[in-house]
């Protein structure tokens, strides 16, 4: 875990413009462009860096899981851990108790272990574990959750893989938060003047964001009075005054205002296209279909708990099509990935290419898939009574799925965990019908390893960018999931438990709702489904077929035609949040248009210090509030 030592150089260029050519031309030039000089010199996969990303990612994965069990949302930890890590260990350095400062390389590796140990492993804890909770009345026992947890991790960890080629090497997907995380690490090791500016900005921009986040959530900490004055509050006043009696329809619909400037920077990331389609998908969701559902009397409750049951079908389907459609249609690739096969036994390198000796081998992709598979079979056979088959099945479907939800969180920085288990949730009800433990559990599969993979993806991509070595992070990233299965899991059982504190005021846990409320509707078979869901099934399909094939045959309309991925995804999540990623990519277009030169200076400085300050007020301002409760459940008082 040693590598030489090399000092970083200070106006390193991050390739964000990518490279063009044929699949071999394109990594050829990142092999000699980006890689040589830096990934093959320079210190990263050191025990230091696996330690500090190990108890980073052990503590972050708390608030993770208490974020999750409390409204339903979890978000990454790769930037909170690159700064916090810097931070720590550069004051260790001053001080004396370090010899040397982590390079941005080791600094990488550190953030990857962090993410997965946070990120990576507690996912599917507070939504289908915890819909098993609802529906039987108590939890797994404790080592069979541990094993469950680790092993899906695993799965999608190692299921990454062969995505990582084509995705990252020759599609070059933005993945927004592992471009945010590459530009926040160069702008920390920065020596250069034009690095110090953008390290300048991001400190800035994250400062500001920082008291954005504790204006508007943050001031309820310090009094009911102090509350009554935080832009939340002002926000919902004004749009009370505005929308006077329409103002609870609308916002039962989500279609109302709430800042969160974290998404208004991911916006700026993304581009326009991607966040103009998911705006006007989402109105169409959530300004016409959901109020015409409620005027023919389908839907009778408000609120997003409630309406997404019916919205979520179609914006998952369109996922599923587009996705799996897309893939397919790029079969050479495929092909590609996958020719490494016959050598994964091989015992040297030789007759690989430069770029192959570096990534990571397709051996540990069918030794991490096998292995899982087993595993993960055997404790459904034994605890569910589920067929070998059907759990075989599940993996094959996991990873059919896990490929949308990585082309997803690729164009759009949002991972559709929750929607894309609904897909195996629906195939399993077909198969097992009234088996509402199978129905969970493998869905529990598909939605594990997907976000699993996601992560992994977007950690690759920010070391993609800074030259790193592909096997030497996923390695870094393999390290990381067995402390944050430790963490997480532990944490949960104390957290949570039994059933009684799922759906409280304390623990809503509406992720977990969500699951079980489906698994019920399937119990009795796709018969369970209302017709307007199947309906929605079939347009929404058909919709992203559509949008997928639309780019062939307009080749050179492909920059204005929808996005299928952010046309579906806006289905499954807030009408605002649309809207915010909207504003967020009009406000990076009119600078780009005003001052090109300063927008490619400081745009995505800018946005990733915007999500790295939110993100730390957003971790501060949850243990504030709650960090004495989660020290009385761990004391078990």
């Amino acid at each position: 875990m040693r590598d030489t030592l090399k000092e970083p150089d200070a106006e390193f260029e991050l390739p964000l413009k990518g490279f063009t050519g044929t699949p071999e031309e394109i990594e050829r030039q990142w092999y000699e462009q980006v890689y040589t000089g830096r990934g093959d010199s320079m210190l990263q996969l050191t025990w230091r860096a696996v330690l500090m990303g190990s108890v980073l990612g052990g503590v972050l994965s708390l608030t993770n899981l208490y974020i999750v069990l409390k409204a339903g949302w979890s978000f990454g930890v790769a930037i909170t851990a690159c700064i916090l890590s810097y931070a720590l260990w550069t004051g260790f350095y001053k001080l004396g108790l370090a010899k040397t400062p982590m390079t941005i390389l080791e600094n990488n590796c550190m953030q990857s272990t962090a993410s997965a140990a946070g990120y990576s492993t507690g996912g599917t804890l507070g939504s289908a574990f915890g819909a098993y909770m609802i529906l039987s009345g108590h939890p797994l026992p404790l080592p069979l959750t541990l094993v469950w947890v680790f092993f899906l991790a695993v799965l999608g960890v190692t299921m990454a893989i062969p995505m990582k080629k084509q995705m990252i090497n020759i599609e070059q997907l933005k993945f927004p938060s592992g471009i945010a995380a590459a530009e926040t690490l160069r702008a920390l090791h920065a020596q250069g003047a034009k690095g110090m500016r953008a390290a300048q900005a991001l400190g800035l921009a994250s400062v500001l964001a920082a008291l954005d986040k504790f204006w508007a959530e943050g001031l309820a900490l310090l009094g009911a009075k102090w509350a009554a004055f935080s832009s939340a509050e002002l926000i919902i006043r004004a749009e009370q005054w505005l929308l006077g009696s329409h103002y609870a329809v609308w916002k039962g619909r989500t279609v109302m205002f709430t800042w969160d400037a974290i998404f208004l920077a991911a916006g700026a990331i993304m581009g326009m296209r991607v966040c103009l389609t998911m705006l006007l998908s989402g109105t169409l969701c959530w300004a016409v279909f959901v109020p015409l559902l409620q005027r023919h009397g389908l839907i009778t409750g408000s609120g997003f708990r409630e309406l997404v049951q019916w919205t979520l079908w179609g914006g998952t389907a369109c996922m599923v099509t587009s996705g799996l459609l897309r893939f397919l249609l790029q079969w050479r690739s495929i092909v590609r990935a996958f020719r490494s096969l016959g050598k994964m036994f091989a015992r040297s390198t030789a007759g690989l290419s430069d770029v192959e000796k570096v990534e990571t081998p397709m051996s540990w992709f069918a030794a991490g898939q096998i292995v899982s598979l087993i595993v993960l079979g055997w404790l459904a056979h034994v605890s569910f009574a589920m067929p070998f088959w059907q759990s075989a099945l599940a993996v094959a479907l996991s990873f059919a799925l896990a490929l949308v939800a990585c082309r997803i969180t690729g164009e759009t920085d949002t991972t559709p965990t929750g929607a894309l288990g609904k897909v195996t949730q629906l195939t399993f009800g077909a198969l097992n019908p009234g088996n509402v433990n199978v129905n969970l559990m493998s869905a529990n599969i598909t939605a594990g390893a997907a976000t699993a993979a996601a992560d992994l993806l977007t950690d690759l991509k920010s070391g993609y960018l800074l030259g790193a070595h592909p096997r030497k992070q996923f390695l870094a990233q393999f390290a990381g999931i067995f402390v944050g299965t430790l963490v997480t899991v532990f944490a949960f059982a104390l957290l949570v438990p039994d059933a009684s504190v799922l759906g409280s005021e304390q623990f809503p846990a509406p992720a977990a709702q969500t699951w079980a409320a489906v698994a019920r509707a399937l119990s009795l078979g796709l018969e369970a489904l209302a017709p307007v869901k199947l309906w929605s099934i079939a347009i929404g399909g058909a919709i992203g077929i559509v949008l997928c094939l639309l780019p062939l045959a307009f080749p050179r309309r492909q920059a204005y035609l929808p996005s299928a991925s952010a046309f579906g995804l806006a289905w499954v999540f807030d009408w605002y949040y649309g809207l915010l990623f909207f504003l967020g990519a009009l406000l990076a277009y009119a600078l780009q248009k005003r001052s090109p030169r300063t927008a490619e200076e400081y745009t995505f400085p800018v946005a990733s210090g915007i999500i790295a300050g939110g993100s730390l007020m957003g971790v501060v301002i949850v243990f504030w509030a709650n960090g004495g409760d989660m020290l009385h459940k761990f004391l078990g008082r």
